[in-house]
């Protein structure tokens, strides 16, 4: 087989990409280098908590090249996932409701944007015949914003999203690292301009400075990362996040430009873009199985997902029938459960 014209097959690459269902494609080299001081510098201030993995492979962060051998470019891609008509505002507003990060409303993202890598790999495959090659969706230590931000698709913004300026945030990321040269895109430049938006509206104050997230007190974390006890001190200020917190999204100018995602998986199931705190927390455990079958949310497991309602209950209007529901769990068999609900039982007898 001929070698390739790969300025050809870069081009071809990124409308096999749009094909497959990706809004962008673009092309990127290993150095990352302008990006592992300020990871180093993250994890020295203890920043991330408790996710160890992030310090235990921050070498392969700073050295892509490293995690996969004869890597040469990294083909980066984006995808929509924010179904139309999804409420927003209007619940984080409704404190009797749950809201739960819209990028997990729907299927698990990782597998679908895995598969269609592999589809665009196998595409690759069919012209230039056997190349080195693998596929990651937030799988392995790499530093996908850092990235995609060399491959054009957007810029780190203040709140350390991925921004892209005709496209807002509300969109995944993968990878395909490969050995091909491909032809190279332009940096995107940064358009956050004196904008603090984000910084500003986080309910637990966890920007430490732009682009600079103490990870500890972001609820995302805190709802999703953390395996323990959540601080007292911001059980408060997660009000009824109980899956993730998408504020300094929400808030982004930028995101006026989003598009709804084309992607039925991503619709929202069991009506979670909209579902009462109360209805969650009746979950048993077999129900919250079945019902995150194929989930994002499934990672957190049954304890946590009661430990995060706990405290929205804490956070929601005094009934009867929600001291009934935390009552009704003050017997739990998770010392951590009933801890978060000995917790919101306080907060609503000093009401």
């Amino acid at each position: 087989m001929p070698a390739p014209d790969f300025t050809i097959l870069t081009q071809q690459i990124k409308t096999w990409g749009r094909e497959l269902g990706f809004q962008q494609v673009g092309i990127a080299d290993v150095d990352v280098q302008e990006h592992a001081g300020h990871l180093q510098e993250w994890l020295k201030q203890q920043y991330h908590g408790e996710m160890h993995y992030m310090e235990r492979h921050a070498g392969l962060r700073s050295e892509p090249a490293q995690l996969v051998p004869g890597t040469l470019r990294v083909i980066s891609v984006r995808m929509d996932y924010l179904p139309a008509g999804t409420e927003t505002i209007h619940v984080l507003h409704n404190p009797q409701q749950a809201y739960l990060s819209r990028y997990a409303l729907g299927r698990d993202y990782h597998k679908l944007i895995r598969k269609r890598l592999q589809q665009l790999a196998e595409r690759i495959q069919q012209e230039v015949g056997e190349f080195g090659y693998r596929a990651f969706v937030d799988s392995a230590p790499v530093l996908e914003r850092a990235l995609a931000e060399k491959a054009g698709l957007g810029w780190i913004g203040k709140n350390t999203m991925l921004i892209n300026k005709r496209a807002g945030s509300w969109f995944f990321l993968g990878e395909l690292f490969t050995d091909l040269p491909l032809a190279l895109d332009a940096k995107a430049e940064f358009h956050c301009g004196t904008c603090t938006a984000c910084l500003e509206v986080c309910p637990t104050q966890a920007f430490v400075g732009p682009n600079l997230l103490d990870a500890r007190r972001c609820i995302s974390y805190l709802t999703i990362e953390l395996r323990g006890s959540i601080p007292l001190e911001l059980r408060p200020l997660i009000g009824n996040r109980v899956f993730g917190c998408d504020d300094c999204q929400l808030c982004c100018p930028w995101n006026k430009f989003s598009s709804p995602t084309r992607e039925t998986a991503f619709t929202p199931r069991h009506q979670l873009d909209r579902a009462q705190l109360l209805d969650l927390f009746n979950w048993s455990e077999a129900e919250f199985l079945r019902n995150t079958e194929g989930s994002p949310i499934r990672r957190i497991g049954y304890e946590c997902w009661l430990r995060n309602l706990a405290v929205a209950l804490g956070n929601a209007p005094t009934s009867p029938q929600l001291i009934a529901a935390l009552q009704s769990r003050q017997a739990h068999a998770s010392m951590l459960v009933q801890e978060h609900v000995a917790w919101a039982l306080a907060r609503h007898q000093t009401v």
